[in-house]
């Protein structure tokens, strides 16, 4: 789940940048066959393309020639956090990317000797390599939870790669310089999973117990979502994936700093510490049952210096909202395409 958005600190001092390291070779080629017939039919089949460090698994939706749209999912779910938002958009004439991120699914890294590293400019490294494979210039970023704050990420390193934001629980891009600082004892427990990463026995834990961990986080996150086993199940095999424990140990580990970052995105970090918003069209969603830890929308309103809405959505809805609101997320994604 996204982290340190609740941080009062963080919120008056997180910044994001507008630059980036060079990602020189990091164009890759897409394999003619799909790779896994696993997703829903109107949602496969998912795709593999070499992209950077990775090859990717992807779903790619609607007509090549249409708007695009790159779809980021969180921790622990997978790619069909949009199962139906991206017919959605693709019945619409996008051009619909939906990845699986570095540990999920059948994303897998080309080298063994690569770092593991889950931090957040190297997903969004990820990211513009994978547009560069696939010929994509320029598309709207959209997600929720990890994907949520790879868009923001995205967003404000490359404006000039992004033509509009779609964020759930608003601006989350992380200050590694904030770390250090703590919140209210209430606070910091809703993060307890992060401080029981932060230790080996959480490590262990999570590889042992990785799919009872999940289906608890997500009942926490969305108490009012009853999805079914089915549901569960097809996005829980994403996580049995070789690099899924080590990526997210790090992730959650560097954003205390209980680990070093990848030197090679060092650049980046010090680059997204510098721009405190994001110029471009957005609009940020809020579902009112969130159970995992988010601030209030006034709270990052002043990160967003383009046109720019939010939108609180009713009737149960938790941290998951892609899959449990379908409907109004496309919805968001449609209306910001033409602003």
């Amino acid at each position: 789940m996204s982290i340190e958005t609740n941080r009062r600190s963080f919120l008056s001092l997180a910044a994001a940048g507008g630059a980036g390291i060079a990602l020189s070779g990091l164009a890759g080629r897409a394999s003619a066959a799909a790779s896994s017939p696993a997703s829903a039919e109107s949602f496969g089949p998912v795709r593999q393309i070499r992209a950077g460090l990775l090859d990717v698994g992807y779903v790619d939706l609607g007509p090549r020639d249409g708007p695009p749209v790159m779809l980021f999912h969180g921790w622990p779910y997978d790619i069909h956090s949009y199962e139906q938002v991206a017919p959605r958009l693709a019945a619409q004439g996008f051009r619909v990317i939906v990845p699986h991120l570095r540990g999920y699914g059948s994303t897998r890294f080309l080298s063994e000797s690569t770092l593991r590293s889950g931090q957040q400019t190297a997903l969004a490294a990820d990211t513009i390599a994978l547009m560069d494979a696939l010929g994509i210039r320029k598309a709207i970023m959209a997600g929720c939870d990890w994907g949520a704050r790879n868009a923001c990420v995205v967003s404000a390193l490359w404006p000039e790669r992004c033509q509009a934001l779609v964020s759930v629980s608003g601006f989350l891009v992380l200050n590694p310089a904030t770390v250090l600082t703590p919140l209210q004892p209430a606070d910091e427990f809703s993060w307890w999973y992060q401080y029981y990463f932060a230790t080996e026995r959480g490590r262990i834990g999570y590889e042992k117990n990785l799919k009872a961990f999940a289906r608890f986080i997500w009942r926490q996150a969305s108490p009012n979502w009853h999805f079914d086993d089915a549901t569960f199940e097809r996005s829980v095999q994403s996580l049995v994936n070789p690099d899924q424990v080590a990526i997210v140990i790090h992730n959650y580990r560097w954003r205390v700093g209980a680990a070093e970052g990848d030197p090679q995105y060092d650049a980046l970090e010090a680059r997204l510490a510098k721009v405190q918003s994001v110029a471009l069209p957005s609009i940020t969603l809020e579902g009112d049952a969130n159970g995992a830890p988010h601030p209030a929308p006034a709270a990052y309103a002043s990160r967003f210096t383009g046109r720019y809405e939010h939108r609180n959505l009713s009737g149960g809805i938790g941290h998951n909202l892609p899959q449990e609101a379908p409907e109004a997320f496309a919805q968001a994604i449609a209306d910001v395409s033409r602003w």
